[in-house]
């Protein structure tokens, strides 16, 4: 090389890359022509990694710090260039910058209901939604696996990635939590933690670290739903089913109470209605009868105690539905006699 040519040749005094904008994962340091002179110096700074890579090869990796470059400091690059120690050329060499800042409020979603097996229900189809942070831990792991040549790479490249092991791992997590379904779907933290620890082996895989994730909503299929809420409301008696089997029972005495009045049952039919609702009660949980005796005792004295305003209150109603074409005239005066005689 003549002597012009070396001096036009350029050569690089200071290795640095000031991040201009957020979402950049790696960064390729623009060479070109130029050559890194001997004893350059290499500025890394806080949330970066720097990687050197020659012909393909990952050699240094420095974190965050200011160094001068020599054999000293670059014992793979002096390696892989059969460098001696009296080295003191220039010399050629891809350089890489790594953001190691968190990327945080990261979604992941199913775009369509998925189907998970589970212990309790054999399958559930379900959707869910939230979101996560990560960050880049292993620079050369990440650059040999996914980054590679590229000049940039961005966290909208590994987007797609990402979300794909999110959701072909969501069915994997709950099997590998050994908790049943609802009791993860009633917990959505805990559905959160199921996922983290099934997932950050896999981003670990590609020189990523997942930081945090989070489950924002489950939404089941509506048989499935009422299931979930039943659950839940075993959670507000503490888990006891004798306590849980009442509060069922108390939940469908309006129901059947309401279901007779409605058929044209009036008062009397209130009282079938709680009647139904104890014998209800008995067949599901034996070991409820005390609680379930009670509240018919209480449906007997509250049929005896028959007011007028009640009995005037029920026979509008039934003519209301005699009106509708829903009783007949027949129907509706052998109401009115039954009812009529309470009063006697």
């Amino acid at each position: 090389m003549g002597l012009m040519d070396f001096i036009k040749k350029q050569f690089i005094d200071v290795i640095q890359w000031t991040e201009a904008s957020d979402g950049t994962l790696a960064w390729r340091y623009p060479m070109q022509d130029m050559e890194i002179q001997n004893g350059a110096v290499l500025v890394v700074r806080e949330s970066q990694m720097a990687l050197f890579v020659n012909e393909g090869k990952v050699a240094d990796a420095f974190g965050p710090g200011t160094y001068k470059l020599t054999t000293q400091t670059l014992p793979l690059l002096t390696n892989l260039k059969n460098w001696d120690k009296l080295f003191d050329s220039p010399f050629k060499s891809d350089v890489y910058f790594f953001s190691t800042r968190q990327q945080i409020d990261q979604k992941w979603g199913t775009p369509q209901p998925i189907t998970i097996r589970d212990s309790d229900f054999g399958a559930v189809r379900l959707r869910a939604f939230g979101n996560y942070s990560f960050r880049v831990a292993t620079p050369a792991l990440f650059h040999t696996e996914i980054s590679g040549t590229r000049e940039t790479y961005s966290v909208e490249d590994v987007d797609g990635q990402l979300r794909g092991l999110v959701l072909q791992n969501i069915s994997n997590a709950i099997a590998a939590s050994g908790v049943a379904f609802l009791d993860l779907a009633a917990n959505q933290l805990s559905f959160a933690q199921a996922l983290t620890k099934q997932l950050a082996p896999e981003f670990e895989k590609i020189g990523l670290k997942l930081e945090g994730m989070t489950v924002q909503s489950v939404s089941l299929p509506e048989e499935l739903q009422k299931v979930l809420d039943q659950k839940i409301g075993m959670g507000m008696v503490g888990g006891d089913m004798g306590k849980f089997m009442q509060y069922q029972t108390a939940q469908a005495i309006p129901k059947f109470a309401e279901g007779a009045a409605g058929g044209g049952g009036g008062i009397a039919g209130d009282a079938m209605g709680l009647g139904a609702g104890v014998a209800l009660g008995q067949v599901l949980a034996q070991n409820l009868q005390a609680g379930l005796q009670t509240a018919s005792a209480a449906a007997v004295q509250a049929a005896a105690g028959v007011k007028p305003e009640d009995v005037m209150a029920t026979l509008e109603k039934l003519a209301d539905l005699k009106g509708k074409g829903i009783l007949t005239q027949e129907e509706f005066d052998a109401k009115k006699a039954e009812l009529l005689k309470k009063l006697v």
